[in-house]
This record gives structure tokens, C-alpha cells and sequence, in this order.
């Protein structure tokens, strides 16, 4: 059967969809444990009614004295703006008039771009998870003949395309669109496409950011923990409960430390701690802590097939973009990704998914979700900081 560019739409739409959007919604151990929902989405906003504290109805009397006066719970209305979620595959023509008397090879030709879009969004989900919303993955900390040296490289992956931007977020039109090439792990440095000379309007302290994605990212959890700033459009210092359990000087690690923090957490918002999430050096530094007490690891399975060591039964995942010397205890029940709908490929008036790039003899396709995380009880979750890793 010959390959034809409606026989690749039809398989776009009809086998690869559904595949390729589930693994993405398991791509990463906490973002599978989160749950998904188009519950409270209005337009393009997402508005949620959070309850906190107690309903207040509730005392003790006399035999034949007045009840207690009927109080309902508290609310607050929670409105984030849902982030637009893009991944795209790019199929030159030649590629399908290569083969398209070879079923086969067509057929490997899109998994490897299905592969290769799982790979790229797994790292950027990931990613975000841990992020603040503003899409910044590194900042600029020297620069000398045209050599870029980063203050971390955690977040950057050869073949990512990057905006420069100045400290207050103002794009540089030479660092707009740049490919990584090259990315020295030991040294921090990054190498892009073109010329050093095409460097020479990128300066130190500058920020760097995927491309188009400057404050245009789910809202993560150095969002949640940035006690600093507002939160889903309401004030910290007017609601208590927005403010998560912090313990930022934590040092060599104990059982102690990580249960005083369970306690208080769970104390105070009511909850149950069932996630703890880590930089690999934090979990190692847990491992020597029960080795060393002789406590058996006990490892689980998550969803999505991972496995890992459990602390007191609670999952211990360590993550690579967890910040170094950082344990997050979370209650997953307390967070949902609110989206307008599941992935979906973008289609034009004509009903296609892949499209000619215009003046390109290349063909591309974009699966798009429109959607935002929100945690209803930030004073549910805690973090610790400052641990000397293992």
C-alpha cells in the first residue's frame, strides 16, 4: 500500500494520539501520581474554589442553651491562566516520497518522531514541574570571547532552542531562537548555533529560557514553596494557609528532621504526606541514614512502572531536576492539572494534522494542551533544604 500524506494524517490522529498521550501523562513519577481534570476551567482561566480551616458550627452546650450558631466553610477562589503546552514534529517531504511504497519504513519514520517528541517533552514536563511559571532554566554567569558560562546546566539538553533574555525579562533579538549544540557539564558552558561573534549582545546576568516560553509555564513547585510572592492571585500574608512547611537549613539529614516536619505538616493542614521527592544526592544520603540504622529499603511500584525506595511506606523518588540538597513532602491528592482538554493535535479549517511549513519542503504536526497545575492546600506540603547530600 502506498504512503500517502492523508494515510500519515489518518494514523496521526487515530493510533498515534491516544498512545503518544499517555505516555506523556505518565512521563514523569509525580506528574503521574497528579490527577487531571476539566473541572473548574472558565475560558481560559482556571478558578477553583479552595476550602481551608474548619467549618466553624461545631461546640458543646447546656441541656437546654442555645446550639452553636451555624458557620460554612472558607473560601477562597484560586484563578491561574491555563498555559498553552506545545510539542511538534517536523517530516521533510522527501522523507515520504521516500517511502511511500514501503509502508514499513513510513511507519518508523513517525515513531522516531513520536520517540523523539516523547523524549523532548518528558525532559520539559519534568522540568516545569519544578519550575515557577517564568520559564527560566538558567541564568548567564560569565562570557568571555564568545564562550557562555551558565550558573547551572541541570535544566539545558543539546538541541533545546533558547531566548536570551535581560534580568527583567527583555527579549535580545541575537539570542532569540538559539540552538543549543553543545552542552560541557563540567564547566557549565553552553555552545549554540552560529558564530561566537553572534553572542556579542548576550551579556552576564542575563536569563535564559526555552523558546517563547518566558512566563508562559506551568505553575511548579519553586511557585508553591517562593513564600515571597502571591499565589494563584491571592495574598500570602492574608492567607496563612498558602504557606508551606519550610525548614531551609536542614544540614546533615535524620529521621527526625523528616518526621518533625510529616508531623507538623500533617498537624496542621489535616493531610497525609504520600510523596517525597528528592535530588538523587538527598536519596542516596537517605539510604545511608536506614542502611545505617539497619531499616530494610523497601522499594514499590508507581504508576507508569517506576520503581523505588520507600520511607516509612511513603515513595522516595529522586528526581534531576529536584534542586540539590532538596526533599519535597507532598500530598499528590492536593494537586490537579486542570486543562481545557486532553493533548490533542492542532488542526487547521481543513481538518489536517500535518501541514506544509510555508516556503519549506517539510511537513510538521503540533499536539497541544492547554491546561495548569494548581495545589488547593500549599500549607499540605513541606520542604527541606540545605541537606548535605550523600
Amino acid at each position: 500500500m502506498a504512503v500517502t500524506l492523508t494515510s500519515a494524517d489518518s494514523a496521526l490522529k487515530t493510533y498515534y494520539l491516544d498512545a503518544v498521550a499517555e505516555q506523556l501523562n505518565i512521563s514523569n513519577p509525580l506528574f503521574a501520581r497528579i490527577k487531571q481534570s476539566t473541572n473548574d476551567v472558565w475560558g481560559k482561566e482556571v478558578r477553583k474554589l479552595a476550602v481551608y480551616g474548619v467549618n466553624g458550627g461545631i461546640g458543646a452546650g447546656t441541656e437546654e442553651g442555645e446550639l452553636p450558631s451555624a458557620t460554612g466553610n472558607n473560601y477562597s477562589e484560586m484563578v491561574t491562566t491555563l498555559k498553552n503546552l506545545y510539542g511538534t514534529i517536523e517530516i521533510s517531504d522527501k522523507a515520504v516520497r521516500a517511502s511511500e511504497n514501503n509502508a514499513g519504513a513510513f511507519v518508523n519514520l513517525l515513531n522516531a518522531e513520536m520517540e523523539g517528541l516523547i523524549k523532548s517533552s518528558t525532559f520539559n514536563f519534568g522540568r516545569m514541574l519544578f519550575g515557577d511559571g517564568t520559564g527560566v532554566i538558567a541564568k548567564v554567569s560569565n562570557i568571555e570571547e564568545g564562550v557562555i558560562t551558565v550558573d547551572s546546566v541541570k535544566n539545558i539538553v543539546e538541541g533545546m532552542v533558547v531566548d536570551f533574555r535581560t534580568p527583567i525579562g527583555v527579549a535580545i533579538t541575537s539570542g532569540t531562537g538559539r540552538r543549543v549544540i553543545r552542552v560541557d557539564r563540567a564547566e557549565n558552558i553552553v555552545t549554540l548555533d552560529g558564530s561566537s561573534s553572534d553572542n556579542a549582545d548576550i551579556i552576564q546576568g542575563m536569563i535564559i529560557t526555552v523558546q517563547g516560553s518566558y512566563n508562559n509555564e506551568l505553575t511548579g513547585l519553586k511557585a508553591i514553596f517562593d513564600t515571597t510572592k502571591n499565589l494563584y492571585g491571592l495574598s500570602r500574608t492574608e492567607n496563612s494557609w498558602l504557606n508551606p512547611y519550610i525548614n531551609s537549613s536542614v544540614g546533615t539529614l535524620s529521621e527526625e528532621i523528616i518526621q518533625k516536619a510529616i508531623d507538623e505538616i500533617e498537624d496542621i493542614s489535616g493531610g497525609t504526606i504520600n510523596f517525597i521527592v528528592c535530588s538523587r544526592g538527598v536519596r542516596r544520603a537517605l539510604q545511608k541514614i536506614l542502611s545505617a540504622n539497619k531499616r530494610l529499603v523497601d522499594t514499590t511500584e508507581l504508576t507508569g512502572g517506576y520503581k523505588t525506595i520507600t520511607y516509612n511506606g511513603i515513595p522516595v523518588v529522586a528526581d534531576r531536576f529536584c534542586p540539590e540538597g532538596t526533599m519535597y513532602l507532598l500530598n499528590t491528592e492536593d494537586f490537579t492539572l486542570h486543562q481545557l482538554c486532553d493533548w490533542q493535535w492542532l488542526t487547521g479549517d481543513d481538518g489536517k494534522v500535518l501541514k506544509q511549513v510555508a516556503g519549506k519542503p517539510v511537513y510538521t504536526a503540533t499536539l497541544v494542551k492547554y491546561a495548569d497545575l494548581i495545589c488547593a492546600r500549599p500549607c499540605g506540603q513541606g520542604m527541606l533544604s540545605g541537606i548535605t547530600e550523600s
